[in-house]
């Protein structure tokens, strides 16, 4: 008798080694055993792969043939990573990621790297990083480094400082645990008692998703728990447009000014140095590129749910042109303006430490860069210092926040595509004025010249304010020529480096709403095993609550970046049209001027 089953749903494969069911399909099992709540069989196309056990019935029925053989029969009980959830409640992710080998026995050899989104370190001949950091010296740890705002907080005992909360999304019974297993002192349900507690939201097989690496998806299963201080909360209320990050009761900016080239080590090494002067304290202090780099680095490892803005880019050579500067501190006053404007990280610690230590107390600068990379809220611990509203309307409708992401998810790819387009026909229209525009009218200018030295043969009194007024419209053409040359500057390089910090922001999105919809999945899938009769609802509950945390979360950092964005857009387009205008008066003024020289002749 060769074990088959029959689809009791639709399932669409999305990652590699799965395979797609039809309702009603008849399939081919490998194994009876499921692995992680998965099972291998071929379906009625001759395709063989997983799918999850939750998706068929598993029936016997005659067959002429054997099964095929497991390919992963001989994989041992808790030793496999769960496999991930149906793709009917799978978040699409925004690039294909790879398929992982089956790990070892007691998981993986080693573990998935921190998580950064796009980030990079620091890496090549830009501002290399140089022994004023990197001593072997080490700085005590500073007690509650962050703070949590998880709204059902209890006191920790054990002598937990006042106003720090111990915080823990872990429940009796933990859910999804590693193999399978259950916490010490709870014996594995059985019996007729044990089926609400016999299934688990699985793991996703990826674990380098972003949902993983995130802590997202550890967080929603329930493993985060930390010690947090209540007053370092990151509150999202509701506001007219929906769920908002709180605002800075001390919002500030800060200027980025007089980049100069300093050196060191008698004078082998060189750099460039930006003074910074914040509003909120008025005291400078002078920073570096890479100092801006180790910052935006930590900060894109801490908020997994907020786009951290990018820097601009590095250069290889011509670090030390003046054009190059120049365009760098204007991309530098973009990013700082986009900081200190987000309500979560004008008020980071290790921003503050940036912007306010002073920049010849090298040992203060030092205790406040450990601090900052040895904060123990990031991954799941992170969305533990996320407070949400609490009474009426403080649980998110489910199909409401997803419909709300999916229609952001189309509008930031319609953007990226807009941006993209416009900076591409932008750079495309400054190249022309720069080079064909200026050359253009220059050849006319020349023109005009040469026929006012042809006419200047003509030693006649009274052609003589002619060739003079004609002569002067050849040099007005030639200004002319100057003015398209150097008008880039003033309307469209502005655009352009508003559209690249955008641009930065656009690329962030896809890793949020993956993380969002990764919380999703998992609350659909308690809902599944509740209906089943397989899990107790007060688990499927928490799940719920704590992916309400996460939308709550992203639903704010939608609106942020609407607001912003309107903001940013309206003074720039006033801006471009306001040189625009300026431009061609200029252009109109020389060409007046040029029409009144005929006026005596």
């Amino acid at each position: 008798m060769a074990l088959r089953a029959r689809a009791l749903y639709d399932f669409r494969s999305e990652n590699p080694g799965e395979i797609s069911l039809r309702e009603h399909e008849v399939l081919s099992l490998c194994s009876e055993q499921d692995i992680e709540g998965w099972l291998e069989g071929v379906n009625s196309r001759g395709d063989r792969g997983l799918f999850p056990a939750s998706y068929v019935q598993v029936i016997r029925a005659p067959a002429a043939e054997p099964p095929p053989p497991a390919r992963y029969a001989n994989v041992p009980a808790g030793g496999f990573e769960p496999l991930p959830p149906p793709a009917a409640f799978k978040p699409a992710a925004h690039q294909p990621e790879p398929f992982p080998l089956p790990p070892a026995a007691a998981g993986y050899p080693f573990p998935p790297a921190p998580y950064g989104g796009s980030y990079q370190p620091s890496q090549g001949s830009d501002d290399d990083w140089d022994d004023d950091w990197d001593d072997s010296s080490t700085v005590a740890d500073e007690p509650g480094a962050l703070s949590s705002s998880y709204p059902d907080y209890e006191a920790a005992g054990g002598g937990a400082a006042p106003g720090r909360y111990r915080l823990s999304t872990r429940s009796e019974l933990s859910l999804g645990s590693r193999g399978g297993g259950h916490p010490a002192g709870h014996p594995h349900p059985s019996g007729g008692g044990g089926a609400k507690s016999s299934a688990t939201v699985s793991r996703n097989l990826n674990r380098f998703s972003t949902f993983v690496k995130s802590g997202g998806e550890a967080f929603v299963l329930g493993e985060a728990s930390g010690f947090v201080k209540d007053g370092d909360k990151l509150c999202v209320v509701l506001g007219p447009r929906g769920p908002e990050w709180q605002e800075n009761p001390y919002p500030f900016q800060c200027s980025i000014e007089d980049p100069t080239k300093q050196t060191k080590f008698k004078g082998m090494k060189s750099y460039i140095a930006y003074k910074l002067v914040p509003s909120h304290t008025g005291q400078q202090v002078h920073r570096r590129y890479k100092h801006f780099d180790w910052l935006y680095g930590r900060l894109a490892e801490k908020f997994p749910v907020i786009s951290v803005p990018h820097l601009p880019e590095k250069q290889a050579t011509g670090r030390f042109e003046e054009d190059f500067i120049s365009k760098r501190r204007k991309g530098l006053a973009w990013w700082m303006d986009h900081m200190c404007s987000h309500p979560v990280l004008a008020q980071c610690d290790a921003f503050q430490h940036f912007l306010t230590c002073p920049s010849t107390d090298e040992k203060a600068w030092k205790q406040g860069k450990r601090k900052a990379e040895k904060d123990e809220m990031v991954g799941a611990n992170f969305f533990l210092t996320i407070s949400v509203p609490t009474g009426p309307g403080a649980v998110l409708d489910l199909q409401e926040v997803e419909s709300q992401v999916d229609g952001f998810k189309a509008f930031t790819k319609k953007m990226d595509e807009s941006a993209l387009q416009l900076n591409h026909t932008a750079n495309e229209f400054a190249r022309k004025q720069v080079t064909g525009f200026k050359k253009e009218y220059q050849k006319v200018g020349h023109s005009f010249k040469c026929l006012s030295q042809a006419f200047e043969l003509d030693q006649q009194a009274f052609s003589a304010g002619l060739n003079q007024a004609i002569a002067f419209t050849a040099e007005a053409y030639d200004t002319i020529g100057d003015l398209f040359a150097d008008q880039p500057r003033q309307d469209l390089d502005p655009v352009m480096d508003l559209l690249a910090l955008y641009q930065g922001h656009l690329a962030n999105f896809p890793d949020i709403i993956h993380v969002q919809k990764g919380a999703l999945t998992k609350v659909k899938e308690s809902k599944r095993h509740v209906e089943e009769g397989k899990m107790e609802l007060q688990k499927a509950e928490g799940i719920q609550e704590r992916c309400n945390i996460i939308s709550f979360a992203t639903l704010a950092e939608i609106n942020h970046f609407h607001k912003i964005r309107v903001r940013d857009f309206k003074s720039q387009m006033q801006h471009f049209l306001q040189q625009q205008i300026l431009f061609f008066q200029k252009v109109t003024q020389k060409l007046e001027e040029a029409l009144h020289k005929y006026d005596s002749v």
